[in-house]
């Protein structure tokens, strides 16, 4: 388990605020690459990326951090809500591996860490190894119509309670919060009680929320940031490091969402994981981690003919 690995934390320079990050595992193996991890939200904590800690145990680091305005990494400063961008946290993640002295990496992005991974990727980093996309849009307006779809087949009632209070700009009302977790209980995580790691994340954005509302919105179905109109479809065709794309079969980001960008990612492979929704490595970590374990070592191997 993670808990027995060797782990450092520490502080990064970045804009002029400090960015928080965690290594697991103190070094690579011939012929392996670290893995750094994209945590969702936008806004959310490292937290739910923690399960992936435990791939340091086959001979690789494993880095995770905080974006900025989030989790370790919070402003305390009086700032501008306008500078949460995709813009920063691409900078942000370039900054990562240039002072953690990331050469070549794999990196995997959960939700919104997914999306920023992709847009990373369609820049043609020099020395991303490979690209592992869990859960994410490439176009933020298709998913909306998937996210209706689903919200229409919530117990009867639901969904038309969560319009009321998102009409009426009442999504912090306690009938609005109670009618969300009918859709978290189906397509976010779809085991009780949580983990504790996921646990962290939820309160990490409860006790910080800013950067959440700002980009996204009051919740995970209900996305009236600027995040609405990300799209990056017709660019992903770019990308040309090999590609792993994955959801749950009852992920919030459905799998036809997650489709979209596997069509247009050349030689990309897609794996939808059984009885999942968006945590799958809460709901099933033996399929989620035994999948990225598997694809980390393909990559290599094929590296190392």
């Amino acid at each position: 388990m993670s808990d027995n690995l060797p782990a450092t934390e520490g502080y990064l320079s970045f804009a002029g605020y400090r960015t928080w990050y965690r290594v697991t595992g103190e070094s690579e193996e011939p012929g392996k690459f670290p893995l750094l991890c994209l945590h969702g939200g936008p806004g959310a904590t490292w937290h739910h990326m923690e399960p992936y800690q435990e791939l340091a145990a086959d001979g690789r680091r494993v880095i995770c951090y905080d974006q900025l305005g989030c989790g370790n990494s919070a402003v305390s400063e009086q700032h501008d809500t306008s500078m949460w961008t995709t813009e920063l946290y691409l900078a942000e993640l370039a900054e990562v591996r240039r002072q953690l002295g990331l050469d070549r990496c794999h990196v995997l992005g959960h939700s919104w860490g997914g999306m920023l991974g992709m847009t990373y990727a369609v820049s043609r980093p020099a020395g991303l190894v490979s690209l592992l996309v869990e859960s994410s849009p490439a176009d933020v307006s298709f998913w909306l119509t998937e996210l209706a779809r689903l919200r229409a087949d919530l117990p009867p009632g639901v969904d038309e309670v969560l319009r009321q209070h998102e009409a009426a700009g009442t999504t912090d009302s306690a009938e609005y919060q109670t009618a969300m977790v009918a859709f978290y209980d189906r397509h976010v995580c779809r085991i009780r009680p949580y983990p504790d790691w996921l646990d962290r994340c939820f309160s990490g954005i409860d006790a910080n929320p800013e950067v959440y509302h700002t980009m996204n919105g009051p919740s995970e179905f209900h996305v009236i940031g600027p995040l609405k109109d990300f799209d990056v479809t017709a660019e992903l065709g770019a990308i040309d490091v090999p590609t792993l794309l994955f959801c749950g079969e009852f992920d919030e980001v459905t799998p036809a969402t997650v489709a979209q960008a596997h069509d247009r990612i050349g030689g990309s492979e897609f794996v939808v994981l059984p009885g999942c929704s968006h945590m799958s490595q809460a709901e099933r970590p033996d399929l989620a981690l035994g999948l990225v374990r598997g694809w980390l070592a393909g990559v290599e191997a094929s590296l190392a003919r």
